[in-house]
Parts: C-alpha cells; sequence; structure tokens
C-alpha cells in the first residue's frame, strides 16, 4: 500500500555519474554538506566508476535533512518505502530510477555522535572525484572497515577488492569466502 507522496519503484534503473554530479552540485549551491558513502564513495576516492550503482549513499548532518528533502521533493522525488526506514536512514526517488539512500547524524560540541547514523568525525575526511567532479566522502580507511557486519554481496566484494588494490589495504577475512569462489 503506498502513502501519499510515496512510491514503490517498479523499474529500478542505474544512479548514473550525471545523476550523481546534479544531485551534489544542487546540496552544494544551497549551502548542504554532503558526503558520498556507498559504492559511489569507493569509486570517487579511487577517482572512477568501477560499476554500475542502483543508488547513491550519502552522509550529512541530520539539521540539512529538511532542506534536502525540500529540495529533492520540488525535483520529483519522493520517499521510497522500505521496511528499514527511520528519521536517520531513509530512501528518496524519482520516477526515472534514481535513489538517494539519506544517512544522517548529529554531533555535540566535543564531537560525539548524539543522534543518528554512527559516524566517527574522523570517517568525514575522505575527498574524491566523481566525473572529475571534487567531492567529500567517507575516508579510505572507514569506507573499508564500513563494508563489514552485514549479509555482503559481490558489489561489497567488488568495492573491497577496488579499496585493497587502490590503497594497498590487506582483504579482511570475512571476504575471503569471495576469493575461494572464484579459484
Amino acid at each position: 500500500m503506498e502513502r501519499p507522496g510515496s512510491f514503490e519503484q517498479k523499474d529500478r534503473r542505474e544512479m548514473d555519474g550525471d545523476a550523481v554530479v546534479w544531485f551534489l552540485q544542487l546540496c552544494e549551491q544551497h549551502g548542504i554538506e554532503i558526503f558520498v558513502d556507498g559504492g559511489w564513495g569507493v569509486d570517487a576516492l579511487v577517482g572512477k566508476q568501477t560499476r554500475p550503482h542502483e543508488d547513491l549513499d550519502i552522509a550529512l548532518q541530520h539539521k540539512d535533512v529538511p532542506a534536502l528533502r525540500s529540495l529533492l521533493e520540488a525535483h520529483g522525488y519522493r520517499d521510497v518505502l522500505r521496511d528499514d526506514t527511520r528519521d536517520c536512514n531513509f530512501v528518496m526517488g524519482d520516477e526515472q530510477g534514481h535513489e538517494v539512500d539519506f544517512h544522517s547524524y548529529t554531533f555535540d560540541e566535543q564531537g560525539r555522535l548524539v543522534f543518528g547514523v554512527e559516524y566517527p568525525p574522523d570517517s568525514l575526511t575522505g575527498r574524491g572525484t566523481i566525473q572529475g567532479y571534487a567531492v567529500k566522502c567517507i575516508s579510505p580507511e572507514w569506507m573499508l572497515k564500513f563494508h563489514s557486519g552485514y549479509e555482503l554481496d559481490e558489489n561489497d566484494y567488488h568495492d573491497v577488492c577496488v579499496l585493497c588494490e587502490h590503497f594497498g589495504f590487506a582483504l579482511p577475512a570475512e571476504y575471503e569466502r569471495f576469493v575461494h569462489k572464484e579459484g
């Protein structure tokens, strides 16, 4: 059942680089600081797209959520229904199949998390590029740490291999099962 102002996407498409750069420029034009996370964050860190992406994962201060939500709604984005939706983690998408997965947080004056998704302050220090556009993203070390502790899939394995190869990290033990599948 659909709520007013929300929808279920039936034919998901790729969140391509043009859509990502458009979104990031929109945020920048409106003074909303975004950190790219997830698969696009990995690709930003290495400076090139290494695989297709279904969505764009972002981290932002929770105080900026209402403004960004309004901006996206003005461009046809609506809430995408999910079982795990909460105030600090939700998805908005448009009719073209573009999806943005919000991860918001609030720190106190001492830099301690007081609400939302747990992003250590030093995780919000990465820099990269998407299609030549400079972006802030999750740091390489934290990006690797964030790719663990949940049900892993082939995209996770791909992302971790890209990070390990580019930054000289050792492959985490939980990814060994993917290595044995290939061999």
